[in-house]
């Protein structure tokens, strides 16, 4: 009777496949559950208030320089044109609140303004971003 031999060198091969497919699905849905900031893309001198308080954080800013320009989603846009562009990004995501980076020199008249844009885009949240002391 002839014996039957086992072949040494058959090596146990553990199959990827499946890891891969799960590794690749929660990458798909890590992406897909991330919330992106839609960030205003310069820097503004914030004046200092010593009763500042971290508030939840935003998705939508909005910087207002000192000469009044204004920017939101890293590009300039004119005043009047602020609704529309906040009405834009909450189609993308929504949120119901919007910060305002308004630098400490910017006027009063531009600062209220944009906020009057934003509350006519349908936000009543709205946050004033200041330094603490």
């Amino acid at each position: 009777m002839a014996r039957k031999r086992i072949r040494e060198d058959e090596d146990a091969a553990i199959d990827m496949t499946p890891m891969l497919d799960i590794v690749f699905i929660m990458l798909i849905f890590f992406i897909v559950t991330t919330s992106f900031v839609k960030e205003a893309g310069i820097d503004v001198n914030k004046p200092d208030a010593s009763q500042a308080t971290k508030k939840p954080s935003a998705n939508i800013f909005i910087a207002i320089r000192a000469n009044g320009e204004v920017w939101m989603d890293k590009r300039m846009v004119d005043v009047e044109r602020v609704g529309a562009n906040i009405e834009r990004l909450l189609a993308e995501q929504p949120t119901d609140m919007v910060v305002i980076q308004a630098d400490k020199e910017a006027k009063h008249g531009v600062v209220v303004q944009v906020m009057d844009q934003i509350k006519e885009a349908g936000i009543e949240k709205i946050s004033i971003a200041a330094e603490d002391d």
